[in-house]
């Protein structure tokens, strides 16, 4: 049994999937993987239960019945991860932006102290590969903004790359989180810190993908620009305290 479970989101993920898993599975340290499959018109989930017969007990799937959003399907795995006893509950794209010999890392920090461990891209300068400017220029300062409404010190704000201890993911009370799309992962973040946490970012290079259609779009900036609003002001009316 390990200790550390990846969640990977999928929708029309075919190109990537068995690719993704089997990166994951040649790392030195055993990880698991939960797919939250969200209803794939392409046959993501046929390749994901072929593969299950190959890492049995190893590779694991909820399926949803559609496209429910980013935020759900990880809400949705956490509370797997925590019902299941993993100690290390992380969080990963598809698509290979994220590095996965980096999990080995994440791991590492959490495993040394810090509560949330996050894949960063702007920690030691900008770390974008096959962006287009504009795209590198609205994520960066979609980060600056972040800090400036929240206050965190967090570099990269909107990182999707992230490790969790199950006793963070315990205390967080995961039905209040409110924002679903890529907004969902400011809101996290800044979760966490406001009750206390370690936050540690490791330096990471992130590549956009190779293969599939990318799921951004106008409306997800729109969410983290007046989400981010809201959610800092619903601070101001209710308590983070990890005794609770």
């Amino acid at each position: 049994m390990s200790d550390s479970l990846v969640i990977i989101p999928t929708y029309n993920e075919k190109e990537n999937i068995e690719a993704i898993v089997k990166a994951v599975y040649s790392l030195p340290k055993e990880f698991h993987i939960l797919v939250i499959e969200d209803g794939s018109p392409d046959g993501t989930a046929d390749i994901v239960k072929r593969l299950q017969k190959e890492y049995e007990g190893k590779l694991h799937m909820v399926e949803r019945k559609g496209k429910l959003g980013l935020g759900t399907a990880y809400l949705a795995g956490f509370k797997w991860g925590i019902d299941k006893k993993y100690d290390y509950i992380f969080e990963m794209d598809a698509d290979f932006s994220h590095p996965p010999e980096k999990l080995l890392a994440l791991y590492e920090a959490c495993a040394n102290g810090a509560d949330l461990a996050i894949g960063s891209r702007y920690k030691s300068g900008v770390n974008v590969v096959n962006w287009a400017m504009s795209r590198v220029l609205m994520s960066y300062f979609a980060s600056v903004y972040v800090r400036f409404i929240t206050g965190m010190k967090i570099m990269d704000t909107t990182a999707g790359f992230k490790c969790y201890k199950r006793t963070t993911l315990e205390t967080i009370p995961l039905d209040r989180i409110k924002l679903k799309g890529y907004a969902f992962q400011i809101e996290m973040k800044f979760t966490t810190w406001k009750y206390g946490f370690t936050i540690e970012e490791v330096p990471i290079i992130f590549t956009d993908r190779q293969a599939g259609a990318s799921k951004m779009s106008g409306g997800i900036f729109n969410e983290a620009v007046w989400g981010v609003i809201k959610m800092k002001v619903s601070s101001w009316f209710r308590k983070y305290d990890r005794a609770a």
